[in-house]
């Protein structure tokens, strides 16, 4: 086999590591009034290649002409926020809409129990005056 597919196929893993680099998952920090927001990404990366050698019609050459083709892609999905306050670390997740009643369901589980949470310290804190 010749070696231009080796050389297609690293220039093309060159060309998507140019593509993807740690700023793609960590993204740079956004500061505005004493709170930092950093996000942060999956990056999912396909690659594929191949190639052959043929025999040419002419039977004088000497070379095998080649054919063969190399790509990639890369998807990157926002997954999260880190918010930064007052030395407080918070993750704020990206959230996939619900697809099922029961996804909205689990969803809900936390407000819920804030809610509560909230509602029966307000009434603690009457009982308590």
């Amino acid at each position: 086999m010749s070696t231009t597919l080796p050389n297609m196929l690293e220039n093309t893993i060159a060309k998507i590591r140019e593509m993807v680099d740690v700023n793609s998952v960590i993204g740079d920090p956004i500061t505005a009034d004493g709170v930092t927001i950093i996000p942060v990404s999956k990056v999912s990366v396909g690659f594929g290649g191949g190639g052959s050698d043929y025999v040419s019609k002419n039977a004088n050459k000497q070379e095998n002409p080649f054919g063969g083709g190399a790509g990639g892609g890369v998807k990157v999905t926002p997954v999260a926020f880190l918010i930064v306050k007052d030395g407080n670390v918070r993750m704020l997740p990206v959230a996939t809409p619900a697809n099922t009643t029961a996804d909205r369901i689990v969803e809900m589980i936390p407000d819920t129990l804030d809610k509560v949470a909230a509602f029966v310290d307000s009434h603690i804190k009457k009982d308590e005056v």
